[in-house]
């Protein structure tokens, strides 16, 4: 743990209960945005061909890229964490995209570094396809909402604690580890 002691608690998210837990949001949310799109449009058609197909595995990669760079934004402007210090990836094993940094950062911080992608790249999305009706873009963000599940889980579990609580990003696995503050930096 570098220059901190042992932590005072650790927050550490089940991927496969996370996961499934997306997939019903995704579902839920898709269902919730479909039936605004009829209410506004009068009815409901849609069409699946290859390209449209493509267009939403391209936009998926997109938004997942997305999502990750919107984490690293939230620790540079909530947590004043330098460029330099972050760090993006793919963890294959666990079948993650990540964002980490081996700074500490106070749990408020953090907490809205973890929601900030929620909010561009599912929230925002949702609304532009709601308003120019692209059933493409409404299926994408409900699939990014839903993907937000691991970052509503840590959200949850740090929202116990005071913001002023230090939080450092394991590197590896969905594990954070809390400190009070003033007690372990040495």
């Amino acid at each position: 743990m570098g220059s901190f002691g042992e932590p005072d608690k650790v927050i550490e998210i089940d991927l496969p209960k996370v996961a499934k837990g997306g997939m019903w949001i995704s579902f839920f949310t898709l269902i919730g945005l479909l039936v605004m799109r009829m209410l506004i449009e009068g009815g409901l058609s849609y069409s699946i061909t290859i390209w449209t197909f493509l267009y939403f595995v391209g936009g998926y990669i997109l938004l997942i890229v997305l999502h990750e760079l919107f984490h690293l934004l939230g620790f540079r402007v909530f947590g004043g964490v330098p460029w330099k210090k972050m760090v993006v990836g793919v963890n294959l094993k666990l079948g993650i995209a990540y964002a980490t940094t081996d700074v500490p950062m106070t749990n408020k911080a953090i907490r809205m570094a973890l929601l900030l992608p929620f909010w561009t790249t599912g929230v925002l999305p949702a609304i532009i396809g709601l308003v120019i009706g692209n059933g493409v873009l409404i299926t994408l963000a409900a699939f990014l909402i839903g993907g937000a599940a691991g970052d509503f889980a840590m959200h949850k579990e740090l929202k116990k604690l005071p913001d002023d609580w230090l939080v450092k990003d394991d590197p590896q696995l969905p594990r954070l580890y809390l400190f009070e503050p003033g007690k372990h930096i040495q």
